[in-house]
């Protein structure tokens, strides 16, 4: 099934789409083609990180992970038939279909490339929806799996936008829907809430990229750190899936956080947001002492002008 990517391709767009490339460059010249697409962890942990910081030795552990992600995203994450994303110079947005397989392209901008034949048509910001704008507004890379009808709409191949998952795991479409968009207005509204008081959504150079933070099991909805940077908080979303796959997930998420990601001394907590209570999830839970469980009330009111 064609998967749909956002790409940022920084001040190298312009040369990404006149040659017909996606690519990535964290000053690592080493070609990766020769590992196998399962070798997520491998790569990360052993080859990727410790090549990343040392060239970087200031940045952190998530920080190489996330840069790690991204070469992996485009070496073996993103398939042949995928559509990507991308932004040009002058803000237009560009669509376009993988074509071939990673290659390494040495001494060349974003050598970690993938090649992409690239639509002729393009579009602005402001014919995309606000779910959409918000879910490609940060990250190196973002998958857009909810957004699979609009983006046919916006190349041309299809009627209009649609809000739908592809998710097997799925019990409740509506609750999907909700929450998809509860999603967006956590992270917006962050500061705000109980989370926000005792957390950070994590940040790389004054960008967040704490959201749809990419790991080898998948992409955890909000990655944050604590205030006194000494704890990891991984947030996941019911998001309408059947109870058993949210608490087996985010402990999954969890155990990748703790053992790629955590410095020395930081420790990894959960936290699982729902829109209902969840008899389930509260028997699971009661067995783990760091995953915490929350609801959230949507309230409605109008006011006249």
């Amino acid at each position: 099934m064609k998967n749909y990517f956002r790409v940022m391709l920084g001040d190298h767009s312009g040369e990404a789409l006149n040659g017909g490339f996606i690519g990535a460059d964290y000053g690592i010249a080493e070609d990766f083609s020769k590992l196998r697409p399962e070798d997520w962890r491998h790569f990360n942990s052993t080859i990727f990180i410790p090549k990343f910081l040392a060239v970087y030795p200031n940045k952190t552990k998530i920080a190489a992970g996330l840069a790690g992600g991204f070469v992996w995203h485009i070496a073996f994450g993103i398939k042949n038939g995928d559509i990507v994303l991308c932004q040009d110079d002058s803000g237009k947005f560009h669509a376009g279909e993988v074509n071939g397989d990673f290659y390494y392209k040495p001494g060349h901008v974003l050598p970690h490339r993938r090649p992409v034949r690239w639509f002729e048509q393009t579009f602005d910001r402001a014919d995309m929806s606000d779910e959409l704008k918000r879910s490609i507004a940060s990250g190196a890379v973002v998958s857009l799996p909810s957004y699979r009808d609009e983006m046919e709409r916006l190349i041309g191949n299809a009627a209009g936008p649609r809000l739908i998952s592809t998710d097997e795991t799925v019990e409740d479409p509506s609750a999907f829907a909700m929450e998809k968009h509860l999603e967006e207005f956590l992270v917006q509204n962050w500061t705000q809430t109980d989370l926000g008081k005792s957390y950070d959504i994590f940040e790389l150079e004054g960008e967040q990229v704490g959201q749809q933070y990419p790991s080898d099991t998948g992409p955890i909805d909000i990655l944050a750190i604590s205030k006194d940077k000494k704890q990891l908080l991984v947030v996941e979303l019911k998001k309408g899936r059947a109870s058993d796959n949210v608490v087996g997930q985010i402990l999954r998420y969890m155990g990748y956080v703790q053992e790629e990601l955590a410095e020395e001394g930081q420790t990894v907590t959960g936290a699982i947001i729902a829109l209902e209570d969840d008899q389930r999830i509260r028997r699971a839970l009661a067995m783990v002492q760091n995953i915490h469980f929350y609801r959230y009330q949507v309230s409605f009111k109008l006011v006249k002008a």
